[in-house]
């Protein structure tokens, strides 16, 4: 399978009256925003293209990001609320790396109850799950509407920065959806969605071509 990285995504700088609006759902903010649709089903290509919408932008102190994503059968695990149980259900996905290497890089799943799974993780798949974004550098809030779900969110640059991954306004980012066909704990059954089709035969993002580029303007 052919790599179509890089992709570049421009996120656009918000205007100052707007700023109190930006992690609304509903906010008209993100009329400034570029819309990003072309998302896949990289390993079922027989599949059109997956009904999400993404837009992002950006201001002197945040990077502020939403999903808006289709579905009328949201599923979502729930026992004793950990973040972990993020990963049996429906999810968004924002990966963040320094650079292609990934001997570092960080990733935020996201459920349709605002619950974060944040974790760091090493090359390979070795994942840090104790790890957290750090402290009030990230806001998230989703909701359910009569189309699907919504995910909003705020990333601190200074936390960007702190981590090594805002360089000349460049971010190097995956994005990403889980579908659940069902809640199994025991194997996985999921299909996956994602912005850059990654080099890869079988599911798998945590590899540097799943990668592409924000451009902060």
């Amino acid at each position: 399978m052919k790599p179509t990285n890089p992709k570049t995504y421009t996120v656009r700088r918000m205007l100052h009256d707007t700023l109190g609006e930006t992690t609304a759902h509903d906010s008209v903010s993100w009329e400034q925003a570029h819309a990003l649709h072309d998302f896949v089903f990289p390993w079922e290509p027989e599949k059109p293209s997956a009904a999400i919408t993404f837009r992002a932008l950006h201001d002197d102190h945040g990077l502020y990001w939403q999903f808006r994503v289709r579905d009328k059968d949201i599923k979502t695990y729930v026992d004793k609320n950990e973040k972990s149980e993020v990963i049996f259900g429906d999810r968004v996905e924002i990966f963040f790396s320094p650079d292609t290497t990934l001997s570092t890089y960080y990733c935020l799943e996201i459920d349709s109850l605002a619950r974060v799974y944040d974790y760091r993780a090493n090359y390979y798949r070795k994942f840090d799950s104790a790890w957290q974004w750090p402290s009030g550098q990230l806001q998230v809030q989703a909701r359910l509407d009569e189309n699907g779900y919504v995910v909003t969110g705020r990333i601190g640059l200074q936390s960007l920065k702190d981590l090594g991954l805002l360089t000349h306004g460049t971010l190097r980012c995956g994005l990403y959806r889980g579908k659940c066909m069902k809640i199994d704990l025991q194997q996985e059954a999921m299909q996956w969605i994602s912005w850059v089709t990654p080099a890869s035969a079988t599911p798998d993002f945590h590899i540097p071509s799943s990668f592409g580029i924000f451009q902060l303007e």
